[in-house]
This record gives structure tokens, sequence and C-alpha cells, in this order.
């Protein structure tokens, strides 16, 4: 713990010999929980962004249509057979 509290530069406070770990955890605790909820909307904004952007290449891909329709054409046996006039 000391060593870890050392790396962190944390010095004890006035009036002690030694950083204490209810002040090293509450100081970490406070860092973690802020770190946290920037976490949480930095995460909310980028899925967004990639919602939007999945939603303008959908109507990108719809604009442009994967395939052709053909006007139907009278042929086959029904329509050779049949004179319905």
């Amino acid at each position: 713990f000391l060593e870890t509290a050392a790396y962190f530069c944390m010095k004890p406070k006035m009036g002690e010999k030694e950083v204490s770990p209810h002040s090293f955890f509450s100081i970490w605790h406070e860092f973690s929980s802020d770190f946290k909820d920037f976490w949480k909307k930095e995460n909310k904004l980028i899925l967004q962004e990639r919602v939007k952007e999945a939603e303008e290449v959908c109507r990108q891909k719809k604009g442009k249509s994967l395939y052709n329709i053909r006007p139907k054409h009278d042929s086959g046996i029904v329509s050779k057979n049949c004179n319905y006039t």
C-alpha cells in the first residue's frame, strides 16, 4: 500500500506520519466515480454518432436500389391459349 501511495506521490496529511488508507481511497473513490461518469457520457456520445452514421448509410442504400423492377410481360401457356376477349 505504501509503495502504491508513493507511486502516486501521496503525502501524509499534517499531523500524520504515513498516508492512511482512508485518505488514499477516499481520493481514489472520487477519481474513479468521476472517471466512470465521464466514460458513460463519452460512450453515449460515440454510440449516438455511430447510429447517425448507420442511418445515413441506410438512407444512401435505400436511394440506390439493389435490384431493377421490370414490367411483367404476358407470356406462357395461359396467355397464349386463353383469349378473354
